[in-house]
């Protein structure tokens, strides 16, 4: 399983994400980034960065009361249409970086984890249970390479759709021969994953310290 041992670094994009997350929290309906927050995301990064965070907190607040198949689609479809494939090595020169779902959208790139993981947390936000969603670790046969995907779990015994920035229709895992499952985690547990069912759970997602540190950097308060 990937891990680091250094932390990553502080800033604007983790203080504008933790001021929406905390927000999200609270289940605001009427909830609105702070203005100050996004001229200085804007300042920093561009118009183009800020329209995506003002786009992606207008698909949250738009979709909470949408059917959980409309949820899916519209969450996947954003995330492939509006962020860049880019390597970790490119983007953030380290072999592996897990970034949050502001960082993401700020860079306006990112690679499988970070899709997996903004379409994951934004789910969660517009009402879809955690225990229905995993990040899913997989092998991509065609690619001969280590993939992420999220999956969705209609019951604990379902096929699981799958959500991915490769193939981006959305399609059963069965349908998804590509894929070998290897092991899936969400906010309470980690399991080994199998095409069918919840598969085997071996412990909770902390022993991942990635995602243990992606979700400091998500709860710090602004700075």
């Amino acid at each position: 399983m990937p891990a680091v041992n250094s932390r990553a670094p502080r800033g604007l994009i983790g203080a504008v994400f933790a001021a929406f997350w905390l927000a999200c929290l609270a289940l605001a309906q009427d909830f609105g980034l702070d203005p100050e927050m996004l001229a200085a995301v804007e300042k920093k990064y561009g118009a183009p960065a800020k329209q995506r965070l003002l786009d992606w907190q207008q698909l949250i607040l738009s979709g909470r009361d949408l059917p959980e198949d409309e949820k899916l689609r519209r969450v996947n479809d954003f995330f492939n249409q509006t962020v860049e494939f880019v390597d970790d090595i490119a983007l953030w020169h380290k072999a592996d970086y897990w970034a949050t779902p502001t960082e993401f959208l700020v860079k306006g790139a990112g690679d499988c984890e970070d899709y997996s993981i903004a379409k994951y947390f934004t789910l969660v936000e517009m009402g879809v249970s955690d225990s229905k969603l995993r990040i899913t670790y997989v092998k991509a046969l065609e690619l001969n390479q280590a993939h992420m995907v999220l999956t969705y779990f209609e019951s604990p015994r379902a096929e699981p759709l799958v959500l991915d920035n490769l193939k981006t229709a959305i399609l059963p895992a069965s349908k998804r021969r590509d894929l070998q499952p290897v092991y899936s985690f969400n906010g309470t547990g980690l399991w080994l994953a199998k095409s069918k069912g919840s598969g085997q759970r071996v412990g909770g997602s902390d022993r991942i310290s990635l995602w243990t540190e992606l979700k400091d950097r998500m709860m710090e308060p602004p700075l």
